[in-house]
Formats: structure tokens, C-alpha cells, sequence
């Protein structure tokens, strides 16, 4: 559990002020780059224009004219919480603004595959869509767009991930990551992407007096916040501020109860309290139990309990959802344990050193899995990991994980270039992308794979390091800073949660659920609670061990009703 400590710069920033503003909080702020007031407003007012969305004028116009008909518009979207939500979003937006055919498809992983394939689109054509708009998918389907154009179906593309040096032939493409397009967030996700369609939609819509006409209530767009905070979390994009907007706004709904059904149970479900929610609950809460759906079974149970207007309905999905997710839990750590077989093979000593870039395959890995599988593998030695799972007898699917300062999809793509018959697909974000392949290339890919990555990145980059805001004063570690930090998110990817670190005394130690350390630390003759979750059992307890020093978050610990300041530590060494 062992990580090297390296403290931010923590001079505080003089280009903002705020009266109003803790001190340290200005010091937080300050060392993730916020240069002015403004950076940390949160109203509706501060989004960005969706103006700014190449194509985005073109695909209301098109979607308008599919509505004015009351043809059929279908929905495309992916099996993770984002495509869910993005899904979600989509379908309800369209039906309040009147659309009386609106339906969705979301491939099932194991039969179709990512995205708009061609597979998908001749399952696809059943439904008899006049237009089929994706969601966050799409931009590297080209073989799928071109097929559902064939058969004389409009495609609107609507998506955030990286495009090819090729882009689909579709009718329309909104993608903030498309050349020539200017929006300024380049990190918005799928959710994001269509939640601003919907938004230019219904203007238009309002614009040329359709509501009026059809007698509907003009929709409250900001009612389907909840949707785009779940998916934007989920999906791990960078927080810049538009996307902290998104999920703040979309948290302060949720928080009133004025969200989905769906996703109150699954909040009820994994034991959070509503009333205070923080980003983190959808993180590790939400976002995994509706992942559960697209990893073993279908997302189209996750879409369906995201649609239900019923409480009772979206409690019965909730559960089984959740009952999905402890199955996942168990392969998973089935996975891990052959994992590390694996790595212990390939690293036998602590002299032998582990590739740089790290593959990882067993035919009996179970495919919705292998994103968590390389996730985890990377999280524990710090380096970019690909695990591999069978996708027919000839065909492995790969997941692949990235450290910051490598672009794991410009790696694949140079691996693409170079050597064209080790890979027939691939796409993806710079910490996150997915591949295909011959099984039979498995050995000479993981060797180009290490070559490439070798080339990209240094050693001083593998060091597995946390960055730590410094120590926190005696007179800081209570439970109203605990209060002050909680609120002052949303934390996130890329605007990560304060975290601190200091010496402390051991007082007491002992292990809770067989791998978690609970432990009352003191400093200065003051005691307080910590709990490091996942720890090396074989290290700890530690009885011989009197002081610690620690890295740790700030937490607030509420139990039968009553609220306590307690450390999260994420590394515990012997001071």
C-alpha cells in the first residue's frame, strides 16, 4: 500500500479573491489551477453556449423535421452508465417535447459489441427508424453509419470520444472532439453531448411555436440534470468547470429529490444518504450497480430502471441491479487472484522488473469484467495494463487502463500504423480504451505494446505516488472543515478531492471486515478515527507499529444519526 508523498506547491494564489472563502480552501483551489471567483460559480448561467457545437444547428434541424412527421427516431446508445444515461436522457427529453416514437437499442456486449456495428444496424432496422441518433458512440463506427445509410436511414452522431483519421458518413456529427469544432470543453461526456442537443432542440422547437401549437408544456431542460451528473461521474472526465456545472446542478437536484426514481433506489439501495450526496456517491455508489447491467447481462435493464416514473418498479430493478453488482464483485475478484498469478510468473522476484506496459489475458476472463480486471492491475502497480478476454474462439477483446501522462489511444494507434495486422479495432479516451484482435496476435502484441509504451513514457512516471495538499493544523482536523471540504466540490477526475498528509501517533488498531484497518490516531493529545480500506493484511496490524504517517482524506462519518470527523487514510506507512 506504500506510495511515495509528493506535496503540492502550495502557495496560494493571489489572482482571486473571495471574502467569503476558507483559507484553506483558497489554498486548495489555488493548486488546481482555479484563477478567478468566477472558476467556482456553479450557476446554470455559467454553461458554456451550446451554440459552440459543431453540427449541432444541423442536427436540431434534421431531428425537428423527423418530429414534425412524427416519424420514428431510435436510439443507439453503449453499455456503460454513461451510454445509459445518455440513453435515459435522449428518450425522455424527446417524449416531452412530443415525440410519440421514440425507442432505444443498446448492443449487448457480447453479441454485437461496441457501438453502431453493422450487426447492430441489421437488428436495428426491425424497429423502422427514420433516423437513428447514437449516444455516446458512433464517431469510430463508419462501417455501422455507412450500413444504416444503405438502407435509407438518417444517422446523427452524437458522441465525446476520440474520432478516427476517418470520420463516419453520417447525416450529422456532434462531437466537441471532431475537427473544427470550438466548444471549449473538450471533456464533456456522451451524456453532456446530448443533454445539449435536447437543450438547442427545445429552443428551437419553443423558437418556431411548436409547444404552443401542440398545447405541451414548455420542458424545464434542467430536470434532466440527474442524468448528466450520473453519467459524467461514471464516465470519469475530466472535471474541468462546464462539466463541474453539469454535476453540481444535477447533485443539488438529486439531493431535493427531484431526480429519476432509479436512481433514488440505487442510492437507497447502496445505503447513501440523499439529503447529502457528493460526487463520489455516484462514483462508487450508483455508477457501478448500473454498470452491473451492461458487464454480465444487458443495459437495457439499467435504461429501464433510469425510464421508470414508478418507485415501487425502480426499487424491484434496483435490486436485482445490485444483485448483478455482488456477482461482478465475486468474478472480479476471481480475475484478480488469477491476475496476479500471472504477473507473478512474469515478475517471479523482486529484482525481475514488470514491462512497462502490461497485457494480460486468460481465456476464462469474463469480457464485462476486463475493464475493472485492468483498472485494478494498473491502480495496484502503477503502470498502463490491457486485460484481454475471449470474444469467439479466433477473437480477443481487450480493456485498456492508462497512468496520467500517457495517451493509452495514441498509443494503440501508433501500434496500428506500425504493425496493421495486430489490431482490427480500437478506440477510446487518453486513461481509457478497448481493442480487438486475432487471439493468435496476443503474444506479439503484448511485446509492441511494452516497445510503444516504453518509447512514451519514463520511469519517474511509473512511481506510484499520491499528491498530498500538506498538513492539516490541529484546529483543522474537526468535523466542520470535514463540512467545508465535503461541500466544496464537486470533486472529481482532474479536480481531485483535497487530500492531506501528517504524522500520528497509533493508538489503536484492529481489523474490520477482514481486510479493512480501523484505527484511533492521535495528535497533539487529540484522538480521531481512521479507517484505511483494502489493506495488505500481511502488514497490518501492525501491533509493534506506534506511529504512522499517513495520507488521507478528510471524511465525515455518520452513524445511527450521529455525525463524526474520521480519515480516509489511502497510505499508511510506519513513521
Amino acid at each position: 500500500m506504500q506510495k511515495k508523498i509528493i506535496r503540492r506547491n502550495l502557495e496560494i494564489s493571489e489572482k482571486f479573491s473571495s471574502p467569503d472563502l476558507h483559507p484553506l480552501l483558497h489554498r486548495i483551489y489555488s493548486v488546481r489551477g482555479i484563477t478567478s471567483a468566477a472558476e467556482l460559480e456553479c450557476g446554470l448561467e455559467r454553461l458554456l453556449p451550446y451554440h459552440d457545437l459543431l453540427g449541432i444547428d444541423k442536427a436540431v434541424l434534421c431531428l425537428a423535421d423527423i418530429l414534425s412527421r412524427q416519424e420514428k427516431i431510435l436510439i443507439v446508445g453503449d453499455f456503460d452508465a454513461d451510454g445509459a444515461t445518455s440513453t435515459a436522457l435522449a428518450v425522455r427529453a424527446l417524449k416531452s417535447f412530443g415525440a410519440e416514437q421514440v425507442e432505444f437499442l443498446v448492443p449487448n456486449r457480447f453479441t454485437y459489441g461496441y457501438g453502431l456495428t453493422p450487426e447492430l444496424v441489421n437488428a436495428a432496422k426491425d424497429f423502422s427508424p427514420a433516423v437513428i441518433v447514437t449516444v455516446d458512440n458512433g464517431i469510430a463506427n463508419n462501417a455501422g453509419v455507412a450500413a444504416a445509410k444503405a438502407l435509407g436511414i438518417k444517422v446523427v452522431v452524437t458522441d465525446h470520444h476520440l474520432p478516427g483519421l476517418t470520420l463516419p458518413d453520417a447525416d450529422v456529427i456532434v462531437n466537441p472532439n471532431q475537427p473544427g469544432d470550438t466548444f471549449a470543453s473538450k471533456h464533456i461526456a456522451g451524456v453532456g453531448v446530448i443533454f445539449y442537443v435536447m437543450l438547442a432542440l427545445r429552443r428551437h422547437l419553443a423558437d418556431i411555436g411548436w409547444f404552443a401549437e401542440k398545447n405541451i408544456p414548455e420542458p424545464n431542460m434542467s430536470r434532466l440534470l440527474d442524468l448528466v451528473a450520473l453519467g459524467t461521474v461514471a464516465d470519469v472526465v475530466a472535471l474541468d468547470h462546464n462539466n463541474r456545472v453539469l454535476v453540481q446542478q444535477g447533485l443539488r437536484r438529486i439531493r431535493a429529490g427531484q431526480c429519476v426514481p432509479g436512481i433514488s433506489a440505487l442510492l437507497e439501495i447502496a445505503n447513501r444518504n440523499q439529503a447529502r450526496l457528493v460526487a463520489s456517491d455516484l462514483g462508487f455508489a450508483v455508477g457501478p450497480r448500473l454498470n452491473a447491467a451492461g458487464r454480465l447481462d444487458d443495459m437495457s435493464f439499467g435504461i429501464a430502471c433510469l425510464l421508470t416514473d414508478d418507485a415501487t418498479e425502480a426499487m424491484k430493478m434496483a435490486m436485482t441491479l445490485n444483485q448483478l453488482n455482488d456477482e461482478r464483485r465475486q468474478i472480479e475478484q476471481e480475475m484478480q487472484e488469477q491476475a496476479f498469478d500471472i504477473l507473478n510468473k512474469i515478475k517471479p522476484d523482486k529484482e525481475t522488473e514488470l514491462p512497462k506496459g502490461v497485457c494480460l489475458f486468460d481465456p476464462q476472463w469474463h469480457q464485462g469484467v476486463i475493464g475493472i480486471l485492468a483498472s485494478r492491475i494498473k491502480d495496484r502497480f502503477h503502470r498502463p495494463v490491457i486485460a484481454f478476454a475471449l470474444s469467439n474462439e479466433n477473437e480477443i477483446k481487450g480493456s485498456a487502463r492508462s497512468v496520467p501522462g500517457l495517451h493509452i489511444r495514441d498509443v494503440l494507434a501508433q501500434i496500428s500504423a506500425q504493425y496493421p495486422h495486430l489490431i482490427d479495432k480500437f478506440g477510446g479516451h487518453a486513461m481509457a480504451a478497448g481493442l480487438s484482435m486475432p487471439r493468435s496476435a496476443f503474444k506479439e502484441f503484448s511485446q509492441r505494446f511494452n516497445e510503444v509504451v516504453s518509447q512514451h513514457i519514463t520511469d519517474e512516471q511509473l512511481n506510484n505516488f499520491l499528491m498530498s495538499d500538506g498538513e492539516l493544523q490541529n484546529n483543522e482536523l474537526n468535523l466542520e472543515i470535514a463540512e467545508v471540504l465535503r461541500a466544496a466540490g464537486p470533486w472529481g477526475q482532474a479536480f481531485p478531492e483535497p487530500m492531506f498528509d501528517g504524522v500520528f501517533e497509533l493508538i489503536d488498531q484492529r481489523l474490520v471486515g477482514n481486510k479493512h484497518l480501523k484505527m484511533v490516531l492521535s495528535s497533539h493529545a487529540q484522538t480521531i478515527d481512521a479507517i484505511a480500506f483494502n489493506i495488505d493484511i500481511e502488514q497490518w496490524p501492525n501491533h509493534r507499529c506506534k506511529q504512522v504517517h499517513v495520507a488521507y482524506r478528510l471524511d465525515v462519518n455518520e452513524f445511527r444519526g450521529r455525525r463524526s470527523v474520521q480519515l480516509i487514510v489511502e497510505n499508511l506507512e510506519e513513521a
